[in-house]
């Protein structure tokens, strides 16, 4: 492959500013508002390199906060795990726990094309498509992959099922605690009377972080998580 001088100059800085700018820790805080009380999440992320391999690694509580907290007495914790790629997160194993129940578990073996999911006792596998990821996954993919113009396809592994979701792309500057921000805006796209909805805001010039996350889940609870505080860390690798 031959570059001009100028064109080969631009490559070499972008490749650098990707490897300088890569964080090593993120922790975002979000406040979160549902149709019966309040709540907060503390989500961390890492990446670790490893045998000249990316790693990562989300973990996610989530908890009631106020009266809320005497209906809603248990956290939500979730948890993604895998490798960095040039096509984005290729997860290795999720899981989601609600208080005391049995957690959900995915596990993603990319080997064989095949995801194993554990539900409520129940196991099942699948073929498992390219590009396939969890929820908590999902949105962080986009800090190490490109976005297409218009929409976007992915199968996302939630509970017992593995679900083909279409997320139209749009672009919205978000007032937020912390700020304004230019935001890309993805938006599923669901079944006609369908009343489960999730569309999220990523940071356009800051790593695409999610900065918020509205969905409406199958127990029909409208849940509104928007950043309250960013801290982002960067570790020079020797």
């Amino acid at each position: 492959m031959k570059f001009t001088p100028l064109f080969l100059l631009l490559w070499l800085c972008s490749t650098l500013a990707m490897a300088t700018d890569l964080p090593s820790r993120i922790e975002i805080k979000y406040a979160v508002t549902t149709d019966i009380g309040e709540g907060e999440i503390d989500e961390v992320m890492e990446i670790k390199h490893i045998e000249d391999k990316a790693h990562y690694s989300i973990n996610s509580k989530a908890q009631a906060t106020g009266m809320y907290k005497l209906i809603e007495p248990n956290s939500i914790i979730r948890h993604s795990e895998g490798f960095i790629t040039q096509k984005g997160l290729r997860p290795v194993r999720a899981y989601e726990k609600r208080g005391q129940k049995k957690p959900s578990v995915a596990e993603f073996d990319w080997k064989n094309h095949v995801i194993t999911l554990h539900h409520q006792g129940h196991h099942a596998k699948e073929v498992m498509p390219d590009d396939t990821l969890d929820r908590l996954s999902m949105s962080y993919n986009f800090m190490f992959t490109s976005l297409p113009k218009h929409h976007v396809d992915c199968y996302i592994a939630n509970g017992d099922t593995l679900q083909l979701s279409r997320y139209t792309i749009t672009k919205e500057m978000l007032d937020t605690p912390i700020g304004k921000m230019e935001t890309v805006v993805l938006t599923r796209q669901e079944e006609k009377h369908s009343k489960l909805k999730r569309k999220l805001w990523l940071a356009l010039n800051n790593h695409m972080l999610p900065v918020r996350i509205v969905s409406v889940e199958d127990n029909g609870r409208e849940i509104d998580k928007m950043v309250a505080e960013v801290n982002i860390s960067y570790k020079k690798e020797h």
